[in-house]
């Protein structure tokens, strides 16, 4: 207490190096960093309002001028939060036929109260903001059934739920040793069958990792371009810059820089966005749905704090130089258009994602007097609640509660929009003949997971090339 506290950092590549130092200037500024407000969830509003009419009956007029002095709720209309309020009331236009939803009314004396006691009983036993994030079972089904066939397949571990729902049909990734093709999910099920060849599309990654942040991803890219602050780095970290440098460029502070090259039998292409973990994978889900458009035949990607690569079978080093696409086109602001609903539509982000706002909002209650619902009971109930808003109300506030969470969650798209726009007409394209010394740490990346045995001396051996070709020394 009252005394100053101490911190070790240890950076596990070059890249953190330069965060870590990045981190301590700022602590000796007294920098902050404090990220943006984002707009309030409309789910935590609804329970919000519920939690009210538990408490005692409330005027509107009167609770949404309450609701407006909370800074994420600062700027919300009254036309959305009668919305809310009804769909409190009634669940929405698709589900008010069914008395289970309707959880409070309004009194003629102009109030809103609970529709029964039992209602405070329930929200007193589910209220909170806090969701359990599942692992679900990897199971073997044949190829091509989608999760329909029989459930006799072994079991080949589990997987966290976070990842799976990013994935569509035909995906494929690593886990448990095996390269396996996504099929679909069910339930608390993911479906998947042994993928042809070697090449994991998707390789799994630690999405449960604090992205980089945007204050310390500015000073990164501001330390790439100043050679005067290399002097507080480490040598070897100072010469690793010097070398890229020498070997192909380092990007300016505004630039996106993007390397191609070649190695073995396959095609890379290396971005180095510095904005998170989270913006770069969806980036890279983008990016790959272009290029397979374009005939690059991408195999996969991976994405890390830094950067993000892209491995294919055709050349895209000569695709950019024959405009076909042009790197302009192909990191186009308008990608956060239809093809991320395109991608949305085709993944099991947003099925997942309402799942969480059903239980927030109060919608769906997983514990009772007594007793609780199974994770598997509240993803069937949830699920088929999804199905119906889909079909029958596409605009019901819970949908749009859904899109919203999902956008500022897992996608982060809102600071993928902001570099994308950033980077308009600022696109640096160096096409190498190999491996450039920036692109080592995400290289290593590629593939990577838990292995044992001899396997770690092959890796070791790989980063050993990796370096020597990147450094021209073999």
């Amino acid at each position: 207490m009252d005394e100053p506290s101490k911190a070790i950092l240890i950076p596990a590549n070059r890249f953190e190096v330069l965060e870590c130092r990045a981190a301590l200037d700022a602590n000796y500024l007294g920098a902050q960093d404090t990220p943006p407000l984002v707009d309030g969830g409309l789910d935590v509003l609804a329970q919000h309002v519920l939690g009210c009419a538990c408490g005692a009956p409330f005027h509107a007029d009167a609770l949404f001028e309450e609701v407006r002095t909370a800074a994420p709720y600062a700027d919300l209309d009254r036309p959305t939060f009668d919305r809310v309020v009804d769909f409190v009331a009634t669940g929405g236009y698709a589900l008010k036929n069914y008395e289970r939803y309707a959880r409070i009314r309004l009194n003629r004396d102009g109030l809103w109260r609970v529709s029964n006691p039992r209602v405070a009983q329930q929200y007193r036993l589910n209220v909170g903001t806090i969701i359990e994030v599942p692992a679900l079972n990897v199971r073997y089904v044949q190829a091509g059934s989608r999760g329909a066939a029989s459930r006799g397949g072994r079991v080949l571990g589990k997987i966290e739920e976070a990842f799976l729902e990013t994935l569509t049909h035909g995906d494929t990734f690593m886990f448990a040793g095996k390269v396996l093709r996504f099929e679909g999910i069910r339930e608390n099920e993911c479906f998947v069958s042994n993928a042809p060849g070697s090449d994991a599309k998707v390789p799994y990654y630690g999405g449960g990792k604090f992205p980089l942040s945007t204050y310390l991803a500015e000073q990164v890219r501001a330390m790439l371009d100043d050679p005067q602050r290399w002097k507080k780095l480490p040598e070897q970290v100072a010469d690793w810059l010097r070398f890229q440098a020498d070997k192909s460029v380092l990007p300016k502070r505004d630039d996106l820089l993007i390397e191609t090259f070649p190695r073995g039998n396959r095609y890379y292409l290396v971005a180095y966005p510095f904005e998170g973990r989270l913006a770069h994978q969806t980036l890279g889900m983008l990016l790959t749905r272009r290029l397979d458009r374009a005939g690059a035949k991408p195999l996969g990607f991976v994405a890390t704090d830094y950067a993000l690569a892209i491995w294919s079978l055709a050349d895209m080093g000569h695709m950019f130089r024959a405009k076909k696409p042009s790197l302009a086109q192909l990191f186009d602001q308008d990608m956060l258009g239809d093809d991320l609903e395109a991608w949305l539509a085709g993944s099991w982000l947003l099925k997942r994602t309402f799942r969480n706002c059903a239980l927030i909002s109060g919608l769906i209650e997983k514990r009772h007097p007594g007793q609780e619902k199974s994770g598997r009971q509240v993803t069937v109930s949830t699920d088929l609640i999804y199905d119906v808003l889909r079909s029958h109300e596409p605009d019901h506030i819970l949908l749009q509660a859904t899109r919203a969470d999902a956008a500022t969650g897992l996608l982060d798209v809102s600071r993928l929009a902001e570099m994308l726009s950033r980077v308009q007409g600022r696109i640096m394209h160096k096409n190498l003949e190999q491996i450039s010394p920036l692109a080592v740490p995400i290289m290593l990346e590629i593939g990577k997971m838990p292995v044992h045995g001899e396997a770690d001396d092959t890796l070791l051996m790989d980063a050993a090339t990796l370096v020597e070709e990147a450094m021209g020394t073999k």
